[in-house]
């Protein structure tokens, strides 16, 4: 399996690649853009972006002579007729430079890029929400060589859209940035703090109450408060537990480290770090994460001891025990699960 890390600025390309990224992706926001599409940004990620088609000229090539690929992502969820030329543009300079693959969600842009450019390779951002082996299908159709599966796919969905359609590679979630509702259905833009910021952020104040006015009893009103401050904590561990981070600078937030030997098992292609915004200190610390996790996976090492050693990596059991945290909970559901008839066992012998 391949890593897959985000860059903003040219700086990081070589650290990462040195750290153990096999790909990199990063976004572009030309002037000309800015100055005849106003706010609308050419990706989903307003922020991140390389500032001019001159560095991105840049960061392919310094990216070529470090032995990794680079990607651009165009992956607003819809472009007008005349975005959609001005994003055929900046694709054909990409092409140009020597680029590798473009990231889009838009099937009207993804069907033009592969007309106007067929040795292109395309890859569907999870923006585009594909769920199924049908609309993996349908991608393929259109171009697409790979697909970017959403944040909150399943293990076994995974695996069964990977087996049916094999000639179509599968990247998934592996580290970083949770999303509270569902990316590729959300139209708000993750504003700076200074203009409000996410609006999956606003601090809601709740005044339950029945529809006919009846005041609430005091265990309904306790479960209510217990419910709303659990969402508060689960917003918490969506948002990458506050961008906290270990002494020595290793991320929490959104993982499944624990996953690489299913995803192993499962035909999984790339593993894919989020975060294009964030500190090239968090992208460097994620891109070591997820490369001992996977050496140790591809070096032999058994499930449990590969799960084990993700969950060394940093103090958080506390955190993987809610679930909150995790991109794939149903590995640690499994993971209890078979130890369980052992603990049974064991039980029964000190009987």
């Amino acid at each position: 399996m391949k890593i897959v890390a985000p860059i903003r600025q040219l700086d990081e390309i070589a650290a990462l690649a040195r750290a153990g990224a096999d790909e990199l992706y990063c976004g572009v926001t030309p002037r000309e853009w800015a100055e005849r599409f106003g706010g609308a940004s050419a990706n989903r990620r307003p922020g991140g972006n390389l500032p001019s088609l001159a560095a991105l000229a840049e960061a392919v090539a310094l990216a070529h002579r470090n032995g990794v690929q680079l990607s651009l992502v165009l992956n607003a969820q819809q472009y007008s007729v005349e975005q959609i030329e001005f994003a055929l543009a900046i694709a054909h300079r990409y092409v140009d430079m020597g680029g590798d693959a473009v990231i889009a969600s838009d099937p009207g842009l993804l069907l033009a890029l592969a007309e106007a450019e067929p040795e292109l390779r395309i890859h569907v951002s999870s923006v585009a929400t594909c769920r199924n082996a049908d609309g993996a299908r349908l991608y393929r159709e259109l171009g697409a060589r790979r697909l970017i599966l959403p944040r909150d796919i399943t293990l076994d969905e995974a695996a069964e859209i990977a087996a049916a359609v094999p000639d179509l590679e599968i990247e998934a979630f592996v580290l970083n940035d949770g999303c509270v509702y569902e990316e590729g259905s959300c139209n708000t833009l993750h504003l700076p703090g200074a203009l409000g910021g996410p609006i999956c952020l606003d601090r809601y104040a709740y005044a339950h109450r029945h529809r006919d006015g009846r005041p609430l009893s005091a265990a309904l009103a306790a479960r209510l408060q217990e419910n709303d401050e659990a969402y508060r904590r689960w917003l918490w561990y969506r948002f990458s537990c506050g961008f906290t981070t270990t002494a020595d600078g290793l991320p929490f937030g959104p993982c499944g480290l624990c996953a690489i030997p299913a995803f192993g098992r499962g035909g999984i292609h790339a593993l894919k770090i989020a975060g294009r915004e964030g500190p090239p200190e968090r992208k460097l610390a994620s891109v070591r994460m997820v490369r001992g996790i996977l050496d140790a996976h591809d070096n032999g090492e058994a499930p449990a001891a590969v799960m084990a050693r993700a969950r060394s990596l940093r103090p958080a059991h506390e955190h993987c025990a809610t679930g909150f945290m995790c991109y794939y909970p149903e590995v640690v559901s499994r993971a209890s699960e078979a130890a369980q008839p052992l603990r049974d066992g064991r039980a029964a012998g000190a009987q």
